[in-house]
């Protein structure tokens, strides 16, 4: 299946769909589609660069083993979430290993091809720039995670990191901009969700509690009490935030 095939898919991501369409033409035709099966991995801790990432479907997960050979999970990459531009552009390997968390396809743009598209197109570097920095206002939300925050406060934090994806939309005001960028360049009839459908998460609760180094009987202690509190309704193996702006003050500082 060619890659053009998946303009759709991939216009769901804001920051695709703000892209210039000639330059979303030029590479969206230079990637790869690559599939994966469950548990193989992607990338590789310390490995150089291989390229630019974009998840089709299935989930791609980061994460990092700390010297007692326990893995700490760092995030989950869901369909439509870019990643790979962070090596490309500081030249230094990889911080964490990257698995298919399900069966998984993926557009791949290949390192070389990378840097020849920002030769031909350098109009593209403030889009990545933009991108770079919505990484870092994640990390920062994360960071605050460890700066005085009791579990149940980097749970609730934790819940709507996710529900934004990686480095992904902060306010509602940029996703409807995106959704209008995104139906011009589809000449769509209809709109579709941009992240999530109902603020809903696919995740386990071990995957919760490996993500905050806690217990998964901690972790569904917890999210009874946002439960019980009409701030969630816990599905199987999913969670609905029902609530989001009261879930973001109590996982303020």
């Amino acid at each position: 299946m060619s890659p053009k095939t998946h303009y759709e898919q991939l216009a769901n991501n804001p920051w695709f769909a703000a892209l210039p369409p000639v330059d979303i033409e030029k590479l969206v035709l230079l990637c790869k589609v690559k599939n994966l099966k469950r548990g193989e991995q992607l990338l590789a801790k310390n490995a150089p660069a291989q390229g630019l990432f974009c998840v089709l479907t299935g989930k791609i997960k980061v994460s990092n083993v700390n010297q007692n050979g326990k893995e700490l999970v760092l995030t989950w990459l869901s369909p439509g979430t870019w990643f790979g531009e962070i090596s490309l552009f500081d030249g230094l390997p990889r911080t964490h290993d990257s698995f298919a968390e399900t069966d998984s396809s993926l557009l791949m743009l290949p390192a070389g091809a990378f840097q020849q598209l920002l030769v031909e197109h350098p109009e593209l570097y403030p889009h990545f720039i933009r991108q770079l920095c919505q990484r870092i206002r994640t990390l920062f939300s994360l960071l605050d995670e460890t700066t005085g925050l009791g579990l149940k406060q980097r749970l609730a934090k934790r819940l709507l990191t996710l529900s934004k994806g990686w480095g992904g939309i902060v306010n509602s005001q940029s996703a409807n901009s995106s959704i209008n960028q995104r139906n011009a360049l589809l000449n769509a009839s209809t709109e579709s969700n941009l992240v999530l459908e109902d603020e809903e998460i696919t995740i386990s609760q071990e995957s919760l509690a490996s993500m905050l180094n806690s217990s998964r009987q901690t972790i569904n202690k917890l999210l009874q009490e946002l439960k019980n509190e009409q701030l969630i309704d816990i599905r199987y193996g999913k969670i609905v935030l029902l609530k989001p702006q009261d879930l973001k003050l109590l996982g303020e500082l």
